[in-house]
């Protein structure tokens, strides 16, 4: 609670803000009253908020988890229900707030009363629905309401059923929604409410693109979420790099798609005309096998037939080829990226199909190169530069990706800091002792918190600055740089080995060494030494990573520096699973505290409607308080606590007569 004495002298300083301050609030009455709701919001529990990291395009389970918050829904149909209902008809209420307009399909099919059932189950859902919007003013539950039954859903919501009179009008209610055939509709809002209310915000960890199939459609739900940030990832600035006009980039996002078989991603979701590349590969790689470009396909659901195979290894290697020429004209283009070491091409022995380096003869997987020049390896021939001519124009032009790629800055960010918990994607760059290393950015060191400032900046430079700014070409170029650069906060190992792993055979080589980051973090002085930097303050504050999969399978553990740091990739893409043993962890931190929950592998949506399979969690406490943390113990209540005494400013002003009511 702000004590702090007001005095007149403070009402004269703020004179201005004042005035402005009581265009909204005319009257002592309108200003008191605002002061009423501001304390009595600021004595609530706090909410929930949910992270999510390197989702990888995997819609399905994405849903999934949103749907059900990681299993608070669950738990809290367990808390208000408990013995009441036996566990199927536990597991079929949840699965209906998970997927209500499907599953009401089924029930309708199968249920010979349906009436009875839906006054069963209106019921149920309004019990969770008041457990879930208990922590919340009525004001803002209002504003989460659908608009049709927003009166219907208030009049249920916050009338009790213990009274004899008021069940009666709560039954009422509830007939006259099934007489009128309104039952099915005002279930699925229901519902849906519930999904809102459960979660309060949502934080996205990056790497929301590559490798999985839907990383269009997981964009179109946080498009329309309705509270949510980005921190980005280092396969996010791949995607807002090409969307900006990389060809590099361009050339590794269609790269990606190739090996994971997600071309559809391009095509279908993002209209990305992929014929010209088709053409190209048919015609230069028709007698190549491209043994090791066939692409990797996880998923029952993505697996194509032999003709398509064929086609997409072709494609794959084609690409691959572009690639590394497009990104030599950016090594030789910006010396200061120190990335020379990354210029393949010009060591590979066309004749005795050899990759030569430091002296050293090493065995090549595959030496067919019909587009590489000996004399001038990293020159694109004429076809291939029409080939990028087309896919860049296809690129900047798609709607849809420019539309998601709005969305991606609005919301993102390279870190964020929220309720004493720093966000970041990667890595913060460190120097050997645990020191925050020093980045040059063309000509200026940079570290820490300036250090993502910056990147940030430049992130969006390369996107909405103007062509005549100075800035535009270097950020366009530097945003491809984030993407594989050794000192970038995206990335922050000493290569991304991809050429190694194409073509040659000796595995030493295909080692990407990272950065000290990767290492420091679990050390706890280290961990602070970052928070301090971020200015994070509180009790308890972490930093929270996605990233690097945590290996479960091999003993590693996501929480680590003595609870200060807690890694939550623990890989939600399928090509993940066979490394770390699970589907990915996702972090729940309530008025009680942090819950984080590992998650098995995700069979499909279809089966979760139909057979009602969850995703199979085991939640584990991190850190639980003694005391509820309410609203006036984060950082919105701060916020608050500053409106708050500045309407109490306003309403001394008022009183002395400085600023006049109006009527």
């Amino acid at each position: 609670m702000d004590t702090e004495k007001i005095t007149e002298e403070d009402i004269r300083k703020n004179i201005k803000y004042l005035q402005l301050l009581s265009l909204n609030f005319p009257t002592i009455a309108l200003a008191s009253t605002e002061i009423i709701n501001l304390e009595a919001i600021m004595n609530l529990p706090k909410g929930t908020e949910h992270f999510l990291a390197d989702l990888h395009g995997e819609n399905e389970a994405f849903e999934h988890v949103l749907r059900n918050a990681s299993g608070a829904v669950k738990r809290k149909v367990n808390e208000i229900f408990g013995n009441a209902l036996y566990e199927t008809e536990k597991k079929e209420l949840c699965t209906l707030i998970y997927y209500p307009e499907q599953k009401l399909q089924l029930i309708k099919e199968a249920v010979p009363d349906i009436n009875s059932w839906y006054s069963v189950t209106l019921n149920r859902l309004v019990k969770v629905c008041q457990n879930v919007s208990s922590k919340y003013t009525r004001s803002k539950v209002r504003k989460s309401l659908p608009e049709e039954f927003s009166y219907i859903i208030q009049e249920l919501l916050h009338e009790s059923s213990v009274d004899p009179n008021k069940q009666a009008y709560i039954n009422v209610i509830i007939s006259t929604i099934i007489d009128i055939d309104r039952a099915d509709d005002f279930i699925i809002a229901m519902c849906n409410l519930i999904q809102r209310l459960t979660i309060d915000s949502l934080h996205i960890l990056g790497d929301i693109f590559d490798r999985g199939p839907g990383p269009h459609i997981i964009l179109d739900t946080l498009c329309n979420y309705h509270h949510f940030d980005i921190q980005w990832g280092n396969h996010d600035i791949l995607w807002m790099g090409a969307a900006s006009g990389n060809d590099a980039c361009i050339a590794n996002v269609i790269r990606l798609a190739m090996r994971y078989a997600n071309h559809s991603v391009l095509e279908d979701g993002y209209g990305i005309n992929l014929l010209p590349l088709a053409t190209f590969a048919m015609d230069v790689y028709a007698d190549d096998p491209c043994t090791s470009f066939g692409p990797r396909i996880e998923d029952e659901a993505q697996k194509v037939d032999e003709k398509t195979m064929r086609l997409l290894a072709q494609m794959h290697k084609a690409i691959s080829v572009i690639q590394f020429k497009l990104e030599a004209e950016i090594i030789q283009r910006r010396p200061e990226f120190a990335m020379d070491d990354r210029l393949l091409l010009e060591h590979i022995d066309l004749e005795r199909k050899v990759f030569v380096l430091d002296g050293k003869d090493y065995e090549m997987k595959d030496c067919f190169f019909p587009t590489l020049d000996p004399a001038d390896p990293y020159k694109l021939t004429p076809e291939e530069r029409e080939v990028v001519s087309k896919l860049h124009n296809s690129f900047i032009r798609s709607e849809k990706l420019r539309k998601h790629i709005k969305c991606i800055f609005r919301y993102g960010c390279m870190y964020n800091v929220c309720n004493s918990n720093l966000l970041f994607h990667a890595s913060m760059p460190l120097n050997d002792d645990g020191s925050l290393k020093e980045i040059d950015i063309m000509g200026r060191k940079y570290k820490g918190r300036e250090l993502l400032g910056r990147v940030g900046q430049l992130v969006r430079k390369a996107y909405f600055a103007d062509k005549n700014d100075p800035e535009r070409s270097f950020a366009l170029d530097y945003v491809w740089y984030l993407w594989c650069g050794k000192d970038s906060p995206a990335f922050d190992k000493s290569k991304m080995a991809t050429f190694e792993r194409y073509f040659l055979l000796d595995k030493e080589l295909h080692k990407e060494e990272k950065g000290a980051y990767y290492t420091l973090r679990n050390d706890e002085a280290v961990c602070d030494r970052i928070l301090d930097e971020f200015g994070v303050t509180g009790e308890h504050r972490h930093i929270i990573n996605g990233h690097v999969p945590v290996k479960a399978a091999k003993g590693e553990k996501p929480v680590r520096a003595n609870g200060k740091l807690m890694v939550i990739d623990g890989g939600f893409s399928k090509a993940y699973h066979p490394e770390t043993g699970i589907a990915g962890y996702t972090l729940v931190y309530h008025s009680r505290g942090f819950q984080l929950v590992q998650h098995e592998p995700f069979s499909s949506t279809q089966k979760a409607i139909e057979e009602g399979q969850d995703i199979k969690s085991t939640t584990q406490l991190v850190e639980l308080s003694s005391q509820r943390m309410m609203v006036k113990d984060t950082d919105k209540g701060r916020e608050l606590m500053v409106q708050i005494r500045d309407l109490k400013k306003l309403l001394m002003a008022y009183r002395l007569g400085i600023i006049k009511e109006r009527s």
